[in-house]
């Protein structure tokens, strides 16, 4: 079993990174392994609508986002890590995210996610509240704690002294671990949920466009 985490943070060894190795410390007690992948000093441009992979099956732009697909496609969870700009995850993750949910055509329904948001002080749960949107716009589950999944620091290694933080990321990691491994039970057991054909629906009325 194996999770996927993406690390934001232009600190590479900053707080973000603090919270998630405590995540990574209680995996691998659980037997799941681990690939992180740093992408907050990267290029990463948003989407530019343009469909081609539609077509190619990957991203137009041969970047981080590519690299990510196949070891998301394997995974059985995701983490994604956001120090907080502006009351909003970095904009680098957001043009990750939406890359590469939108450019890779494979089911990623039962796959968890989960959330992790550093701060010195506010913005949290806005930022919380935005990622988790990836996940369920996708039928992934979304891993919880016992508060939102958020640790706060600000001068570097401050977010070790956030007991309550770190706890939670604790609690959080067993909590992925569990769902992970009973989906797979219940995978094997039952199968997957039955898919049903998508029902499209749009906003604009065809009996009132004009030519």
């Amino acid at each position: 079993m194996k999770v996927l985490i993406v690390n934001a943070s232009p600190h590479r060894n900053g707080n973000t990174s603090i919270a998630l190795e405590e995540m990574i410390k209680v995996f691998r007690n659980e037997g799941v392994e681990t690939e992180l992948l740093n992408i907050g000093t990267q290029c990463i441009r948003g989407c530019i609508a343009c469909g081609s992979c539609a077509t190619s099956g990957k991203c137009v732009f041969d970047d981080a986002v590519n690299k990510a697909a196949p070891l998301f496609e394997e995974a059985a969870g995701l983490v994604v890590a956001s120090p907080v700009y502006y009351a909003s995850a970095n904009a680098t993750l957001t043009a990750f995210l939406d890359r590469l949910f939108y450019s890779t055509s494979f089911d990623k329904t039962m796959k968890v996610g989960a959330a992790v948001v550093v701060a010195r002080r506010g913005g949290l749960s806005a930022t919380f509240d935005e990622l988790n949107k990836y996940f369920t716009i996708s039928g992934m589950p979304v891993a919880s704690s016992e508060y939102w999944n958020s640790v706060h620091g600000m001068m570097p290694g401050e977010a070790a002294f956030d007991a309550e933080g770190l706890y939670n990321m604790r609690v959080l990691t067993r909590n992925m671990t569990f769902l992970m491994k009973s989906i797979a039970l219940g995978k094997s057991q039952y199968g997957m949920p039955e898919k049903e054909k998508h029902q499209w629906t749009h906003f604009v009325r065809e009996d009132l466009k004009t030519k």
